[in-house]
């Protein structure tokens, strides 16, 4: 995700167009418009929650919550974020483990995975994307970030990065410094509460960001995605112009930042309601 890609994604923005879905100009108003508990006569499939680079399963916490109050099971796994094709056979494997119908839910670099992860999971019935990458097949999640993301800028000002072992040749960690992860990653959010997640945030390897993606299971799965006009790294363009390919059923949400999952949990499970009451019981 640096300036080299800029130009891909660049083209990749100009060849779709942007929708324009009404706003959920306020936390209180996607609460209100909840879905949850579904009516009768729908299934009860298992959520599972899948978290993007730079953070983990915790970043789930308020949607878990939320949907178990609401009578619903929810499992936010762990996204290894060493490579596309791996890390989307981890959570392939795992869906393998749930029995009965599946929504599957990505944010960030995690809406790559479950891209991928979903093609060949017969069991799961619906896709929802928080403020994630939805790449379609040869596309890889650097590309996908926008132009004006934050991401775009020098490397050097961007990331710390180390070695890892067994790392493919070229690959390294990369951890977002101080500066990028509370301004740019985390803007919504109490400087204490940034800062605490800067200190606790896992590396992703640049091999996650730099694989192309073999699949686009949103071609034959319905999709939600929430889009969060504040977010800083995946612009709300992209994100817009990923969900109109897609297909998906977009909320814009007004504000927020890349973690509006943690900022704003009430805006973001009334999303994956509607999704999880889509699936009908047989």
């Amino acid at each position: 995700m640096s300036r080299t890609t800029a130009g891909k994604t660049v083209a990749i923005l100009a060849t779709l167009t942007v929708a324009v879905a009404p706003a959920v100009t306020h936390p209180a108003a996607a609460r209100a418009r909840s879905p949850l508990p579904c009516p009768a006569g729908s299934a009860k499939p298992t959520v599972v929650l899948v978290h993007g680079a730079w953070a983990d399963a915790s970043s789930w916490n308020g949607e878990v919550d939320a949907l178990r109050k609401a009578g619903y099971t929810a499992r936010a796994i762990g996204n290894p974020l060493r490579n596309l094709d791996s890390d989307a056979a981890t959570v392939a494997a795992f869906l393998k483990t749930v029995s009965g119908p599946v929504v599957l839910v990505g944010h960030s670099y995690g809406g790559s995975v479950i891209t991928n992860a979903a093609a060949d999971a017969p069991n799961v019935k619906a896709l929802v994307y928080v403020d994630a990458a939805a790449p379609d097949t040869g596309e890889t999640t650097a590309q996908l970030s926008g132009s004006g993301s934050a991401l775009g800028g020098a490397p050097d000002t961007l990331y710390d990065k180390a070695s890892y072992a067994n790392a493919p040749v070229g690959a390294s960690d990369l951890y977002l410094k101080r500066d990028a992860f509370v301004r740019s990653f985390a803007s919504d959010l109490p400087r204490d509460v940034a800062e605490r997640l800067w200190a606790t945030q896992r590396a992703a390897s640049t091999a996650a960001f730099q694989t192309p993606s073999r699949a686009a299971a949103w071609k034959k799965i319905p999709s939600w995605y929430f889009a969060s006009t504040g977010d800083k790294i995946i612009t709300i363009e992209s994100q817009l112009s990923m969900a109109k390919r897609a297909g998906s059923k977009v909320t814009k949400f007004a504000g927020g930042s890349h973690l509006t999952l943690v900022s704003h949990p009430e805006a973001v499970t009334p999303v994956i309601g509607a999704a999880v009451c889509s699936v009908k019981g047989d």
